[in-house]
Order: structure tokens, then C-alpha cells, then sequence
């Protein structure tokens, strides 16, 4: 083999190296946090004391049974409300809500009732001006029961028209974690 050859093997052999050594990482996808409990607060402006419901399944989508506590509220009453998440399964525990406030852009809360007269509104924003739902107001009308059921998304389409307000049914983006709470307005 002459000069020219061995340079040429070399040559290839260096831009094949160089070539493979180049490419960028693939982006890792990391899994889901796991949401083993959500907690939510509503408080009135009139004093009263805090209604609590929480949804707690240690074993995320083991064979144990969630439980879920709902709650009951006043009618005709404006509540503010708070939602904390967390992932009880570690010890100690970690707080999910502050992934979902470092990376608020990435999700969306929304929110689902089946009683009459219950309203929902967001209460804070994104870099972007887009909702969150990790605070909301929520407005009661007359006595009733039923269901309010939250959902978290992660990268919902926060940009689509209805989105921004709260509908769910054109939001796409993967469901982190739904519960439903059972409320009496009374």
C-alpha cells in the first residue's frame, strides 16, 4: 500500500470519527413525577374556616385503593383556592407543586363541575400571561351537590382559543393527574 492510500484510509477513518463524535445527544425523556396525593384549600374572606379536600394514593396505580375526602362549602360564597400536590411515596415527601410553579408554562389545571351555580376562575398566570390553576377563585350559587372534578395537563395547548379559559375538551397535552371531589354547597 502506498503513501496516498494509507493517507486516504486515515483521512476516512478520522472523518468517520469526528462525524460520530459530532452528534448531539438525543433529548432524554424523563417519566412523569408520581402524584401519590393532592390537597386543595378554599378560604373565605369572611373569616370562616378553611375547607380542605384531599385525594391521597400511595401506591399511584397499584392495586391500594385512593381515597378522597371531599368537602362542603356555603352557598353563595366566593372562595379562594390553593392546590397542593405531592409525591408521599419517598420519604421524605416531595412537593410536586413546585416543579408545576418552576415549570408553570408547561401545565394547566382545569377545572370540571357538575353543580349547579359553581364557578371557577384562575387566580394566576404563566411567564406568558397564560393560566396556571395552581390558585383560583371559586364561586358557589344555591344549595346543591355534586362532583368537582381537577385535572392537571402537562404542555396543554395554552394558546388555542378557549383553552386560556379553562375548556378542557380542545387543551390536548397528556393528563398528569384527575380527581374528583365530591362537594355539598349547603
Amino acid at each position: 500500500m502506498n503513501l496516498t492510500s494509507k493517507i486516504s484510509i486515515l483521512s476516512f477513518f478520522c472523518l468517520l470519527f469526528i462525524t460520530a463524535c459530532d452528534k448531539e445527544d438525543p433529548d432524554v425523556v424523563e417519566p412523569p413525577e408520581l402524584i401519590t396525593t393532592v390537597n386543595v384549600t378554599l378560604n373565605t374572606s369572611m373569616g370562616g374556616p378553611a375547607v380542605g379536600m384531599s385525594f391521597r394514593d400511595l401506591d399511584g396505580d397499584g392495586g391500594m385503593e385512593a381515597t378522597t375526602v371531599g368537602g362542603t362549602v356555603a352557598a353563595n360564597t366566593t372562595y379562594t383556592g390553593s392546590i397542593e400536590l405531592l409525591n408521599e411515596s419517598i420519604s421524605p415527601s416531595e412537593s410536586i407543586t413546585e416543579e408545576i410553579q418552576e415549570e408553570d408554562e408547561e401545565h394547566q389545571f382545569f377545572f370540571e363541575s357538575s353543580i349547579p351555580g359553581v364557578d371557577v376562575a384562575y387566580n394566576d398566570q404563566d411567564a406568558d400571561g397564560n393560566p396556571i390553576g395552581l390558585s383560583f377563585i371559586l364561586t358557589t350559587g344555591d344549595v346543591g351537590s355534586g362532583d368537582l372534578t381537577i385535572t392537571l395537563k402537562h404542555e396543554p395547548e395554552k394558546f388555542e382559543d378557549g383553552v386560556a379559559d379553562g375548556d378542557i375538551t380542545n387543551a390536548g397535552g397528556e393528563t398528569d393527574i384527575e380527581v374528583t371531589f365530591p362537594v355539598d354547597v349547603q
